[in-house]
């Protein structure tokens, strides 16, 4: 690995610029880690349309280092939360764009355009959901069905375009998907338990990265806004996660028996989201939380050579949605340290060594003893996309990024 800070500069322009043109070349299409559902086979044979069958068919289609969804006629599709990481990945770097001669504006709004065109099919406000049906442990939940994860991430781009372009279109918009959230998804049993049903509103399982991204995203809205009435829940929410932090600055997943896994993009979500909050509403409640899980994360899920492990206890499987969120928490937090800049770009590295194809984009996960090199888009290309986006940005302004206190994760 070159230890050059130019030369590294140079490769990541050179893997943004590929991984852009593969992307949009696919149209931002792709296969995704949890799409079996959307096999006609399911249709055609009744047989495996049924609880067992569709859970064994969507973990044994994740876990396979050779990719039959086309034998199994699984479309490749456009996914919103995909469309919103390619829109805030083109925000941050314009000129990605620019340099397939078309002007980055018409293809940011392009992007816009299909996020409005995603949007849940008769719903009252504007929310998205994920473009396959999937099985939980008790339901299937159809395609396109609202969830506060998939219409976070979308929200909070079009507020990034907002924040860029000051069209009013846009925060209505994300400001419609704030009311969703506190209106369908937020509930409280009265006392000090708050939070936000996911995956469905009949949920109410105790997940932390929920929490803490959808209070993040309406503390964001009601900076933006003025519009005080999110603050309350939000925070409600976001204490009672932040509550659930570990001594030693990890969080479980969640708070069910089956949910005390303590895994890397996750963690990353809640530091992300908690540092929103603290700046969005200018306080510094939550900054030992933010430091103690920051410590955690960089001790726990990235190796000295730049590998960012998914879990916090074991190598394998190094995930590239891992290596993306490791590069942009990192860049978040460069304040915290000298050396986190550096580090970023040590994963950036790692992953070019490890995960790169030369076809223009990144494998999925390396194993012990595999490497599964399926082209996801939405879960590994989008990821990238912004990932890099950000160290372009990053090196742009000397690695010290402007962060917007109403936007502190995407800025």
């Amino acid at each position: 690995m070159s230890t050059d800070h130019h030369s590294s500069t140079i490769e990541v322009e050179h893997v943004a610029r590929r991984l852009f043109a593969y992307c949009k070349a696919n149209d931002w299409s792709g296969y995704d880690p949890y799409d079996a559902l959307n096999s006609r086979l399911f249709a055609a044979v009744p047989a495996l349309n049924s609880r067992i069958p569709r859970l064994v068919v969507t973990q044994a289609l994740k876990r396979s280092p050779i990719n039959v969804r086309a034998l199994l006629q699984i479309p490749k599709t456009q996914n919103p939360k995909g469309i919103a990481l390619f829109l805030s990945a083109l925000l941050k770097a314009p000129r990605l764009a620019a340099t397939e001669g078309a002007e980055s504006g018409d293809l940011i709004g392009s992007l816009a355009h299909t996020l409005s065109d995603l949007r849940s099919p008769g719903a009252p406000y504007w929310c998205w959901g994920y473009s396959f049906p999937w099985q939980t442990r008790t339901i299937v939940v159809p395609r396109g069905t609202p969830n506060l994860v998939c219409t976070v991430f979308v929200a909070e781009a079009l507020l990034d375009l907002y924040e860029k372009r000051g069209d009013a279109r846009h925060l209505d918009m994300a400001v419609s998907a704030a009311e969703y959230i506190l209106n369908d998804l937020y509930w409280s049993d009265g006392g000090s338990v708050a939070g936000f049903s996911y995956p469905l509103p009949s949920e109410r399982t105790q997940i932390h990265n929920a929490n803490l991204l959808g209070a993040a995203f309406l503390c964001r809205v009601s900076a933006l806004t003025g519009e005080a009435k999110f603050v309350e829940p939000a925070m409600k929410a976001a204490r009672h996660s932040a509550a659930r932090q570990a001594i030693d600055g990890s969080w479980a997943y969640g708070e069910a028996d089956t949910q005390t896994w303590i895994d890397n993009f996750h963690t990353g979500y809640n530091l992300d989201a908690l540092r929103q909050i603290d700046r969005c509403l200018g306080t510094r409640e939550f900054e030992a939380r933010i430091r103690l899980g920051f410590d955690f994360y960089k001790a726990h899920f990235l190796r000295a050579d730049g590998a960012a492990r998914y879990f916090h206890d074991r190598t394998y499987p190094i995930d590239i949605h891992c290596v993306a969120q490791s590069i942009l928490t990192l860049l978040a937090f460069r304040d915290f340290g000298p050396d986190n800049v550096q580090l970023a770009h040590r994963v950036f590295q790692w992953a070019v060594n490890n995960m790169w194809d030369e076809r223009g984009f990144f494998h999925y996960r390396v194993l012990r003893f595999a490497t599964i090199r399926t082209p996801y888009m939405r879960w590994s290309q989008a990821w990238m996309l912004l990932a890099v986006a950000a160290l372009l940005a990053s090196t742009a302004s000397g690695g010290e990024q402007r962060v917007n206190p109403a936007s502190a994760v995407w800025a």
